[in-house]
């Protein structure tokens, strides 16, 4: 392989065309410099200078060579410049992957909206993954970031986390309903209605789990319908096909049409975590960690203030 050392050196006495001049540029011997061009020549096959006792020029091939050589150097020169930026966290991408509920939330858009304004030039790929999948891209280093239901185990050795949300469910109900003005509701209201499941695309088990949280209530409820995701049941509730459950944080962009009613006895809701590599955090990965987690994010516990407890309306 070409030393770029041997190319700079080439290039600089083939711009002066004179060997004491290009090594006094180089702040070198004169000896050094002829060894290593004779040592380029040698490597190439290739005689790249014309030499005479007055001066010394560039053969025809020569002359090819530097154009080639010239462009190689500047390649190179740009690639240590944006190695350097990429560890300062200046430039470069983030992988992130994320399910439904993090864009439902606001959580990952307005995450993504302030890392724009301090890295502005940086380039972002979001990949929509179940939590297995994208605990599994963290270990294999394809995401950078991930942002599950299902985080990974305390003791797991090489990936951490963090609790973002953990946002309520709400009883989503026709706007016309008779129990729409019952400000109340007990399970006994409930267990006759016609539901509309919530199956996410991603495959997560929250499906099961709200079957789970209704049997413990006391119900079984009756599933006629399954939407892939929360906006789609929203639709059919809207259109008076059943009731659902929704997360607290799409409320406000309700469909119009639907009213929403707590259940404090149904203990079912959405959580949202944020999880990395342990090991060689880039400084940008690290800087969207902070965004999204605080400066010192205290295992397992939700700070008062941070991205998780402002981001979803009330």
């Amino acid at each position: 392989m070409i030393d770029l050392r041997q190319l700079r050196y080439f290039i600089v006495t083939a711009e002066e065309e004179h060997v004491g001049r290009a090594a006094e540029r180089l702040h070198i011997s004169q000896s050094p410099l002829s060894r290593q061009i004779a040592q380029l020549e040698e490597r190439l096959g290739l005689v790249l200078f014309e030499r005479s006792q007055q001066r010394i020029r560039l053969t025809t091939d020569g002359r090819t060579f530097l154009t080639e050589a010239r462009a190689l150097l500047t390649h190179a020169n740009r690639l240590e410049s944006l190695g350097k930026r990429l560890g300062r966290g200046e430039e470069g991408g983030l992988c992130i992957g994320y399910i439904e509920n993090a864009m439902h939330a606001n959580v990952l858009p307005a995450a993504l909206r302030e890392v724009r304004e301090i890295r502005p030039g940086v380039h972002i790929a979001l990949h929509h993954l179940s939590s297995a999948d994208q605990l599994e891209g963290l270990r294999q280093r394809s995401l950078d970031v991930a942002l599950v239901s299902e985080p990974p185990g305390n003791d797991d050795p090489e990936l951490t986390h963090f609790q973002l949300l953990e946002d309520p469910m709400l009883l989503a109900l026709p706007a016309n309903h008779p129990l729409a003005g019952t400000e109340r509701l007990l399970p006994t209201h409930v267990q006759d209605l016609d539901w509309i499941g919530v199956k996410y695309s991603q495959g997560e088990n929250h499906h099961a789990d709200f079957v789970a949280a209704c049997i413990r209530a006391g119900f079984t409820p009756q599933i006629r319908l399954e939407a892939a995701e929360p906006y789609t049941a929203l639709g059919l509730v809207a259109a008076g096909l059943g009731v659902a459950m929704t997360q607290k944080s799409l409320n406000q962009a309700a469909h119009p049409g639907v009213v929403f009613r707590e259940l404090p006895w149904l203990t079912f809701t959405m959580p949202l975590w944020v999880a990395w590599h342990r090991v060689t955090l880039r400084p940008l990965v690290e800087t969207f960690r902070v965004i999204l987690t605080g400066p010192e994010p205290a295992p397992f516990v939700a700070p008062p203030q941070t991205i998780a407890s402002t981001l979803a309306p009330l």
